[in-house]
């Protein structure tokens, strides 16, 4: 991406916050965190959705949850039916984790159709990210994902989880970004905990950040 570092970097994170143990106080933290600096959403898990919606309620921050994560190996209808639930009380964005055993195993149509199911579910309004785990994939799989993403229907891909091997590589969103040619969105997500790396993933053509140091990190660039 040109011009990277003149972008103003808070508009294209998702302030994340997707640990397991994260009280009602912290959702709210990240809400107001959200909030103050100009975040594009505050992600959570689906449990706290409906908090999550009603904090961010007339403001442009959007309200961000994940589907079938963080493993992706829930059974298509279960993935479409936790899609649905969350849409019902208040998520605007879904990033979903795609089946990864199956795509590893060559079952194309089987991912395809799982993806599909959850852009169905989301309806015409709710923006869907279909997250590979790139750290479990090799560059065939990465590609394959990628497409099989855009033929689905989603409106972006993303690298990771923040829960499995690795994360983010400036090499790993170039890489989708090509796959989709430019018809996606590119999300780099996992271990992006400083503006430098930040800007990196932007430069390799990513066009949303995933991450719990944001504020860390739009400080830097101020």
């Amino acid at each position: 991406m040109k011009n990277s570092e003149n972008i103003d970097i808070a508009s294209i994170i998702d302030h994340t916050l997707l640990k397991p143990d994260a009280t009602e106080k912290d959702i709210k933290k990240v809400c107001r965190e959200a909030l103050t600096y100009g975040f594009v959403s505050v992600c959570i898990n689906p449990f706290w959705v409906k908090l999550v919606s009603r904090l961010l309620q007339n403001s442009t921050v959007k309200t961000c949850t994940v589907i079938g994560f963080p493993l992706g190996s829930n059974a298509p209808e279960v993935k479409a039916f936790e899609t649905r639930n969350a849409v019902m009380n208040g998520a605007e964005e879904v990033d979903m984790v795609i089946n990864i055993g199956a795509l590893k195993s060559g079952k194309y149509e089987e991912v395809k159709r799982d993806i599909e199911g959850v852009v169905k579910a989301s309806g015409p309004h709710v923006m869907v990210k279909v997250i590979l785990e790139t750290g479990l994939l090799t560059d065939e799989e990465k590609i394959k994902g990628s497409v099989l993403a855009m033929e689905a229907g989603a409106d972006f891909i993303k690298t990771s989880t923040g829960f499995g091997p690795g994360g983010a590589t400036a090499y790993d969103v170039a890489l989708m970004r090509k796959a989709v040619d430019g018809c996606l969105g590119v999300k780099a997500a996992g271990g992006i905990r400083s503006y430098e790396k930040t800007v990196e993933m932007l430069k390799a053509g990513a066009t949303r950040i995933g991450a719990s140091a944001s504020v860390q990190i739009v400080k830097r660039q101020g």
